[in-house]
């Protein structure tokens, strides 16, 4: 197995238990893999190779019977975004002001990886603040898309689904507050699974921001769920954490019989020639699979969404950073400069009406999910950005320029309907040769048929499986 850096998890996890594979071995292979990519696309803000080396011996003796039994990740290695902290590790936002912090506690989702036997062997690089959706830093660098490094992985979990991509990770996390597990996960043709409000425990304070979601990436659907049943589940630390844990369950059963709405401008983007193209093969791929797959229409406008996630991110996201700005604003990067002092331009009179937006925003969404079993649409309107793109700049569709960055956001209205489980996956690649995303949104809370659904189009339109399916960086 040359390619062992590309081993599915829940494959490694079978090899371990019957001796086929050690996870020394597996380690060995994913941290060569990232140091032969690692120059190409900085997908890491931080690396703990020799940490991680020392953890796949002991998880090795556990398969051999030694100490404790294996754990369901044990071995296997997990690149965490640097947002959530780990005790002792840095955790600096991807903010030059913030480059000596040092975490003095672990996230509960985290702390359930490491628990589980997964192995941190690198900290995943974001933008600043993770309030971007494309991934570089004064801190870090330029993060870029092993697909092609002229695009950027997405963000803000970027540094997570471009590992993914290149195989320097087998498994990576991600969180979500406009898009940031579903966006790096479309430009980089990875699954990402932003799970409803409450499922994943969040850190304060935005454990209480009904936005805000902690999930898991993976290359395939198998793998994300492997990793979202680790993480999911109520937890102390989070009121809002739901009970009782969710489990996806190993075997999904078919799609045949399921009604899935169809939309592919969500009635107010524009979109990219080759990812509505891509959706639209999807979609047959579903009816294929014994689905009735049928367009729908939405009533939903632009300024309306884009206003809505304005005053909330003013309300909330702003003012979290506000005093490292005070201080310290020749630091930041231009695009977390223009975040904040947007935020000023927002009232308390403002978030009164953005709760009322939001609620018309949803409305017609359940509805529609009265009458359908879920909604398939693009994860996003172009299939990436430059690796370089900053928010003040124009996003170009179909040739045409769109003024408002948030314009090609189709993530946003399910941060708004936050309570509607998310699939991001892949839906093919586009002239640029970077993948596009097609994104599975379920009933509130419905997460099981989600995935189902984005299992039933992966065994249709299988990726990363393969060397002619994969990134074309390096061999």
């Amino acid at each position: 197995m040359s390619d062992l850096h590309y081993l599915p998890a829940t494959e490694a996890l079978r090899l371990f238990r019957s001796r086929e594979l050690s996870p020394v071995e597996l380690m060995t292979a994913v941290i060569a893999r990232a140091e032969a990519v690692e120059p190409a696309i900085n997908a890491f803000a931080e690396t703990r190779f020799d940490e991680a080396m020392d953890a796949a011996r002991a998880a090795q003796e556990r398969y051999a019977g030694a100490g404790d039994p294996p754990g369901p990740l044990a071995g296997l290695p997990v690149a965490v975004k640097e947002e959530a902290p780990i005790a002792g590790q840095k955790n600096t936002l991807g903010s030059v002001p913030l480059r000596d912090v040092v975490a003095d506690h672990t996230a509960a989702f985290v702390q359930r990886i490491i628990d589980a036997g997964g192995i941190v062997h690198a900290r995943s690089a974001t933008p600043e603040f993770c309030c971007a959706p494309f991934t570089w830093t004064k801190l870090w660098g330029v993060s870029r898309n092993p697909w092609n490094t002229a695009f950027s992985p997405g963000g803000s979990s970027g540094g997570s689904a471009a590992s993914l991509a290149a195989g320097s990770a087998t498994l990576a996390t991600g969180s979500d507050i406009g898009g940031s597990i579903r966006i790096p996960s479309s430009f980089c043709g990875v699954t990402g699974f932003k799970p409803p409000y409450g499922r994943v425990p969040e850190m304060e304070i935005f454990n209480l921001d009904h936005y805000c979601h902690e999930g898991p990436l993976a290359r395939s659907v198998a793998d994300c769920a492997l990793l979202e049943n680790v993480i999911a589940g109520p937890h102390p630390s989070d009121v809002a954490s739901l009970r009782p844990k969710l489990e996806i369950p190993g075997r999904l059963e078919p799609v045949t019989g399921m009604r899935i709405a169809l939309s592919v401008d969500l009635g107010c983007y524009a979109v990219d020639d080759d990812v509505a193209a891509n959706t639209r093969a999807a979609a047959d791929r579903l009816r294929d699979a014994g689905a009735t797959v049928q367009e729908v229409s939405l009533p939903w406008q632009l300024e309306t969404i884009n206003r809505a996630a304005r005053i909330h991110f003013g309300m909330i996201f702003g003012p979290s950073v506000r005093d490292i700005y005070e201080k310290y604003a020749d630091d930041l990067t231009p695009y977390a400069r223009r975040f904040i002092t947007e935020s000023d331009e927002i009232s308390k009179a403002d978030w009164v009406s953005g709760l009322a937006l939001e609620a018309g925003i949803y409305a017609p969404l359940g509805e529609l999910l009265e009458e359908y079993d879920a909604l398939i649409c693009p994860t996003f309107a172009v299939p990436a950005l430059p690796a370089e793109y900053d928010t003040d700049q124009p996003v170009h569709v179909n040739g045409q320029p769109r003024g408002d960055w948030l314009d090609v956001l189709m993530t946003l209205p399910f941060n708004i309907a936050s309570r509607c489980p998310v699939l991001s996956i892949p839906s093919g690649r586009s002239r640029d040769g970077v993948p596009t995303g097609l994104s599975v949104v379920g009933k509130t809370y419905d997460d099981i048929t989600v995935f189902r659904i984005a299992a039933a189009h992966e065994e249709r339109f299988p990726w990363l499986d393969s060397p002619d399916r994969r990134p074309p960086l390096i061999p």
